[in-house]
C-alpha cells in the first residue's frame, strides 16, 4: 500500500499547488482579459484541481493522522485476527508522522505491553506487518516450552480446548486455544506442539531503548521477533483498534464492529 501513499501525497501537492496558483495568479489574468478573448473559460486543469483537491486532502489527512484501513494477509494473528479481516489503526497514538517517511515530529504516547500494532519489518521496509508488543524498552523477554517469560516471571496459561479453524486458518484446526495471561491484557493465543522441522523460536533477549519485542498471537505460524530480532520505534505505523470488515469468501457480519485487544 505504499504506492498507494505515494500516489496520494503527489496528487493532493499537485492539485493544491494548480488551486493556489489559479487563486494567486491565473484567475486574476482571466479576469483581466474578460470579455476580450471568445473562450476565456477556466482551464480543465483547474477545474479538476479545484474540485479534487479538498477530497484528496480531506483523505490524506484522515490517512496520515487519524486512522488508516489495513487487510489482514495471513493467519499469524489468529486467533485475535484472521486472514481477510478489514481493520482500522490509530495513526496518533503513538504520535503523528509525516507519511511516506514515517518521521514522528508530535509525541503523543508510546506503545504499551499487550498492544497490537502495524509495522514496517526491518528487514521488509515496504510492506506493513501486524503482531503483539511482548516486550518494551529494556525489557528480558524469554520463550521457552511455548512459554513468554517477561522479566523472569512465567506468564501464565488457561486452556480453553482445542481451536475450531475458520476459512483459511483451518489448517490450524486442533491446536490449543490458550488465554496468555500477559498483566492487564489477557488474549488467547494458539498453540500447535509436535511440528515436524519447526524452529521453536526459543531464547532470550534483552530489548534495547527505542525499540519492541514483538509477537505473533499463532505462537508456532508467526515471523516475528524471535526470528529477525527487534522492532525500532521508527517503524511504527500504528494501533490496530477495530474489525470494521470481513470478506474470506464471503462476508462475515459477526466479526464487523470487534474490536482488537
Amino acid at each position: 500500500m505504499r504506492w498507494f501513499e505515494i500516489a496520494l501525497v503527489v496528487l493532493t501537492l499537485v492539485t493544491g499547488l494548480v488551486w493556489l496558483l489559479d487563486k494567486m495568479v491565473l484567475a486574476k489574468r482571466r479576469t483581466a482579459r474578460q470579455g476580450l478573448l471568445d473562450d476565456d473559460a477556466e482551464p480543465w486543469y483547474v477545474d479538476y484541481s479545484k474540485a479534487f483537491f479538498p477530497v484528496l486532502l480531506a483523505v490524506l489527512v484522515l490517512r496520515s493522522f487519524i486512522a488508516e484501513p489495513f487487510r489482514i494477509p495471513s493467519n499469524s494473528m489468529m486467533p485475535t485476527l484472521l486472514t481477510g479481516d478489514f481493520i482500522l489503526v490509530n495513526k496518533f497514538a503513538y504520535g503523528l508522522r509525516l507519511p511516506i517517511n514515517n518521521h514522528k515530529f508530535v509525541e503523543i504516547g508510546e506503545p504499551e505491553r499487550g498492544d497490537v500494532v502495524v509495522f514496517r519489518p526491518p528487514h521488509h521496509p515496504d510492506q506493513d506487518w501486524i503482531k503483539r508488543v511482548m516486550g518494551l524498552p529494556g525489557d528480558r523477554i524469554a520463550y521457552y516450552d511455548n512459554q513468554v517469560h517477561v522479566n523472569g516471571t512465567p506468564l501464565g496459561y488457561v486452556s480453553h480446548g482445542r481451536y475450531e479453524g475458520r476459512g483459511n486458518g483451518s489448517e490450524m484446526t486442533g491446536a490449543e486455544l490458550l488465554e496468555e495471561q500477559l498483566e492487564g491484557r489477557p488474549h488467547q493465543v494458539l498453540e500447535r506442539t509436535g511440528l515436524p522441522f519447526r524452529d521453536p523460536g526459543e531464547g532470550e533477549w534483552v530489548v534495547p531503548e527505542g525499540q519492541y519485542f514483538v509477537m505473533g498471537d499463532n505462537r508456532d505460524n508467526s515471523e516475528d521477533s524471535r526470528y529477525w530480532g527487534f522492532l525500532p520505534e521508527r517503524n511504527l505505523r500504528g494501533k490496530a483498534f477495530l474489525i470494521w470488515m470481513h470478506i474470506d469468501g464471503g462476508v462475515d457480519f459477526s466479526r464487523i464492529g470487534d474490536s482488537i485487544r
